[in-house]
C-alpha cells in the first residue's frame, strides 16, 4: 500500500541567532536566564552537547532543548521547529523540511520558497 500525506497547513520557525526571541515565544522554551540564552551548543558533528557560552567562531552551533512527545531532543542551528496539528513541537533537519513542505500564505495558497 501507498500513502500520502495529508495537505495540512504547520506552524514552522527555523533556529538561528536572529529568530532566538521569536522561537522562546513560538516554542516556549529559550527564555534568557541572567541574561543569556537557556540553551545549549551542539558539537558539529552532533556527537555531543556542551551546555553554557561558547563563542560561534569556535565551531559549536546553537542548540535549543524541544520538549516532544518523544522527550526531550536538541534542534540545532538550521533546523525547523514544528508545531503539530496537535500543537506538539518536534524539529526537523532543513533539508527534509524542504523536502516536506512549501509555504503558504494566510489564506492557505503556496507562495514560492525565499
Amino acid at each position: 500500500m501507498k500513502f500520502r500525506k495529508k495537505p495540512i497547513v504547520i506552524d514552522a520557525l527555523q533556529l538561528r541567532w536572529d529568530t532566538w526571541s521569536e522561537m522562546c515565544d513560538f516554542a516556549g522554551v529559550g527564555k534568557l536566564e541572567d541574561g543569556k540564552p537557556e540553551g545549549c551548543y551542539a558539537s558539529p558533528s552532533l556527537d555531543g552537547v556542551a551546555l553554557g557560552p561558547q563563542p560561534r567562531s569556535n565551531g559549536p552551533a546553537i542548540g535549543l532543548k524541544i520538549p516532544t512527545l518523544e522527550g526531550l531532543m536538541v534542534a540545532t542551528e538550521g533546523d525547523w521547529i514544528i508545531r503539530g496539528v496537535k500543537g506538539e513541537l518536534y524539529p526537523c533537519r532543513a533539508d527534509i523540511f524542504e523536502a516536506t513542505y512549501e509555504p503558504v500564505d494566510a489564506g492557505g495558497i503556496v507562495e514560492p520558497i525565499p
